[in-house]
């Protein structure tokens, strides 16, 4: 046989990234609660900035984004130059695996967290592990039991996707005080501006006290510019430079650059976007549990999505099939003990009033 080339032994484990679905088996187009995308869409002034910025199409953009890195340091109270621009926060989670980890190394993460971080271990070689979880909630103890000598990244989703679940300052803390000196700590905080604005500090403070803390944010959530791709993250110095030293040059577009900064400066946007999942996502808690005695449950979310379990006469696949009928495509999430759930992105009101009028219909109760 003629030889090829052929991939490092480590990239064949990798199962890639599997995104929310838009449309049903027929190909018929659906509402999207697959993604956590912002039902509100996107800010005005962000869209200003898009297309006034397409007659620079032909030029680079700033590869330091720095008018986007020093909008983000006046809005955060950081400093610029210890944040680092991505595509999307998912290339600055690849990076820092990438910049820490490699073959004979361990990437640590809770169960259930985001599918990203296996993928990004895997990239680079490392061994992925998976922590014991607590109800779906990243379990400190069981954590730090799983850090070994080999282990040199730690990733924490706060919130957690896919189960919405947030640990507590406290315990964030607890976290990184028992990790050794040299294990870097990702918090991974995509879903961080959808909690109170009391508790969105907890990991910009410890990245800006110590060496060894990296945060991660995006613009794809509760910003409503999925489709730009503009991530950043915060760190001390040296993670920063790392990070910088391996990013692609050109990563963030000037329309992205231009949204992100105008959208920076739409607070009421967040503020409303934040509003509008809070109250929805409690309408939609309330309902199912209303249909606790059909077996329904959902796990206390502070993310745009809730994690509804399907314990009854009523499966996952049955409402998944149910509601893809109504019209929607919602994440029927895959692998052991949480492929009884479906994870339903806060859409709009009307969008869930339909939802929660499909899943009374299902278990047999009036709409």
């Amino acid at each position: 046989m003629t030889p090829s080339p052929q991939p490092k032994p480590w990239i064949a484990g990798i199962h890639a990234y599997k995104p929310g679905k838009s449309s049903g088996a027929d190909g018929r187009a659906l509402v999207k609660l697959s993604a956590n995308e912002n039902p509100l869409g996107t800010s005005a002034k962000a869209l200003e900035a898009i297309t006034a910025s397409r007659s620079e199409a032909a030029t680079y953009p700033d590869p330091a984004s720095t008018a986007l890195r020093e909008k983000l340091a006046d809005v955060h109270a950081l400093e610029a130059d210890r944040i680092v621009c991505g595509t999307g926060s998912d290339e600055l989670l690849n990076l820092a695996a990438q910049g820490y980890a490699g073959p004979g190394d361990e990437v640590l993460f809770s169960r259930h967290s985001f599918s990203v971080y296996d993928i990004a271990a895997r990239r680079c070689g490392a061994t992925p592990v998976a922590a014991p979880d607590n109800a779906f909630t990243a379990d400190v103890d069981a954590l730090l039991g799983a850090v070994t000598p080999a282990t040199r990244v730690v990733f924490l989703a706060n919130p957690n996707n896919p189960t919405g679940t947030w640990i507590e300052a406290g315990e964030v803390r607890r976290l990184h005080a028992g990790l050794p000196a040299d294990v870097l700590l990702v918090i991974d905080e995509a879903y961080g501006e959808y909690l109170p604005p009391a508790e969105q500090r907890t990991g910009f403070d410890l990245a800006a006290a110590h060496d060894n803390v990296l945060v991660t944010r995006t613009f794809s959530k509760i910003y409503g510019l999925a489709a730009e791709r503009i991530g950043w993250a915060t760190g001390a110095p040296g993670l920063i430079d790392t990070l910088n030293r391996i990013r692609g040059p050109f990563n963030v577009t000037v329309s992205g650059q231009a949204a992100a900064l105008a959208a920076l400066g739409d607070q009421a946007f967040v503020e409303a976007s934040r509003d509008h999942n809070t109250k929805e996502r409690k309408r939609l808690e309330d309902a199912i549990g209303q249909l606790g005695n059909h077996g329904l449950s959902s796990v206390p979310s502070e993310a745009n999505f809730l994690l509804i379990e399907f314990r009854g006469n009523v499966s996952a696949v049955q409402a998944l099939d149910a509601l893809g009928a109504a019209g929607y495509a919602v994440r029927h999430i895959s692998g052991p003990g949480i492929d009884h759930a479906l994870r339903i992105t806060i859409g709009k009101s009307d969008d869930m009033t339909r939802v929660i009028a499909t899943l009374r219909a299902l278990c047999g109760e009036a709409r």
